[in-house]
């Protein structure tokens, strides 16, 4: 009886680890799709930042919402239901015939994704109730979680070459029913609270709504000006709807995100570093993918095989290599250590000429970039949470979490425009496409770098290493170090 009930728990973890993997895989699958999209839907050299951007906001923007859903209504529920948003919006993703009906699919693809990914660690820990099995199955989700952007990228750069970039949402449909097939069957059930206690449906909304009129005025930015007074109109309308948002969590019974938490600087300070992080991660993924066939006539799948020592780098470094550093060194130090790389490697990649070669300009930085972001990850977790009490703990982790993605999609505006302004200048003056298209890149890239000098300098100024050790620590010495990627 016992092994069956555990062999039973264990489908429910690799069914979750499945729809976590679809998700993961979502997010880097487009990477390499992106120019055959802008080809065929005809977007903009500015605005294909949207079919990224579409998905990270909506993701990023009802992770919280999400969560406190899974607590009220129950999580099993909403799991499944996310997936079941996810998967029919990636049909609509592959079928889209216009830029517009795309990028409104990845909104709702982002939906489908928050609700589902914020129930997967909340049922993860309560299927098994021995502490060294709930470990396995962290490390076994840890493990899907960190590959999934490899993944990914293969996927996504071998459907596109042999049967168009429809198939990397189309793939979507099977994985997604058989496993929402399965869930109803595996994943224990779970009565929720109840809607008695209110859900804060209007932080919500301005979350979300906040940082994407933010990035719509980014992009039209590099189209109309960014001296415009539509350009600033649109910047003001963010920045109310963000002071909205404050003012509406100051006084709501049950806030989405509860402001006292950021009286705490390392929580405060570690977010920060958060939101500047993917600027540069993403800078090397989107950028890079984009340079190696715009510029260095890469093929799809070519670009997915390039971009996979970065993608083992991260998981390997964040499986088996952080947890080690942080506990002989603490979390401070291998979170500037990380930095520092991703400095580096970006310094590097910017650098990348036209007539570029992979093995000098492109896998030294992929693999420094990699090794950086597998050693930022969890400490900058780990600091934001070392100051966080009992009652506070997961809506602090949920903010961290959408810190990175609002972060991403904000990072991925501004350095898409950046990017398309600059190479439409370049023309201008006469150079050819492809070295314009170059230093296009060049620069988005340059700007990475430097928002990683930023978070650097956040993180010697303002967290506290000493207090956040002590945290760490005791989380390092848990049983099983790789756990600690998720």
């Amino acid at each position: 009886m016992t092994s069956s009930s555990d062999a039973r728990r264990w489908l429910a973890v690799l069914v979750l680890c499945l729809g976590q993997l679809m998700i993961v895989l979502d997010a880097t699958v487009v990477n390499v799709a992106l120019p055959g999209i802008q080809r065929d839907l005809h977007f903009s050299a500015a605005s294909i930042a949207w079919v990224v951007n579409g998905y990270l906001i909506a993701f990023g923007g009802l992770l919280l919402l999400a969560g406190r859903l899974g607590d009220l209504l129950g999580r099993r529920r909403v799991f499944l239901a996310g997936l079941g948003v996810f998967t029919a919006a990636s049909v609509l993703c592959g079928m889209a015939p216009s830029a517009e009906l795309l990028v409104a699919a990845r909104f709702l693809q982002g939906v489908g994704g928050a609700a589902a990914a914020a129930m997967v660690l909340g049922i993860v820990v309560t299927v098994f109730q021995e502490q060294r099995q709930t470990a396995r199955a962290m490390s076994v989700y840890s493990a899907v979680a960190s590959s999934g952007g490899s993944i990914g990228l293969l996927v996504g750069g071998a459907l596109t070459q042999a049967v168009g970039w429809h198939w990397i949402f189309f793939v979507n449909l099977p994985i997604g029913i058989a496993a929402m097939l399965l869930g109803v069957r595996l994943i224990p059930q779970h009565r929720g609270a109840g809607m008695g206690d209110g859900v804060d449906a209007l932080g919500s909304l301005l979350v979300t709504a906040a940082p994407s009129l933010g990035i719509y005025a980014i992009l039209q930015a590099s189209e109309n000006g960014w001296l415009t007074l539509r350009t600033a109109l649109l910047a003001a309308g963010s920045i109310v709807l963000g002071a909205l948002f404050v003012a509406v969590e100051s006084r709501v019974r049950h806030p989405l995100v509860p402001l006292r938490i950021f009286r705490s600087r390392n929580v405060s300070g570690a977010n920060l570093v958060r939101m500047l992080l993917p600027v540069g991660l993403f800078g090397s993924f989107f950028l890079g993918a984009l340079y190696l066939q715009n510029v260095l006539g890469y093929a799809p799948l070519r670009t997915g095989v390039a971009f996979l020592p970065q993608s083992l780098a991260i998981g390997g470094v964040s499986l088996f290599v952080v947890g080690r550093v942080v506990s002989r060194f603490g979390a401070h130090r291998a979170l500037m250590a990380g930095l520092l790389l991703l400095v580096a490697a970006l310094a590097l990649f910017s650098r990348a000429p036209v007539d570029g070669v992979y093995a000098l300009d492109v896998l030294p930085a992929a693999l420094l970039a990699g090794v950086g972001a597998g050693l930022v990850f969890m400490p900058s977790v780990s600091l934001s949470m070392a100051e966080a009490g009992p009652g506070d703990a997961g809506v602090v982790s949920g903010v961290a979490n959408v810190a990175l993605q609002i972060g991403a999609a904000l990072g991925v505006a501004v350095l898409f425009g950046a990017a398309a302004d600059h190479t439409a200048a370049l023309r201008a003056a006469g150079l050819a496409p492809r070295a314009a298209l170059d230093g296009g890149y060049r620069l988005g890239l340059g700007i990475a770098a430097l928002c990683v000098v930023a978070a650097l300098a956040l993180a010697a100024a303002v967290i506290r290493p000493a207090r956040a050790r002590r945290v760490v620590d005791v989380v390092v010495d848990a049983e099983d170090a790789p756990a600690l990627a998720a």
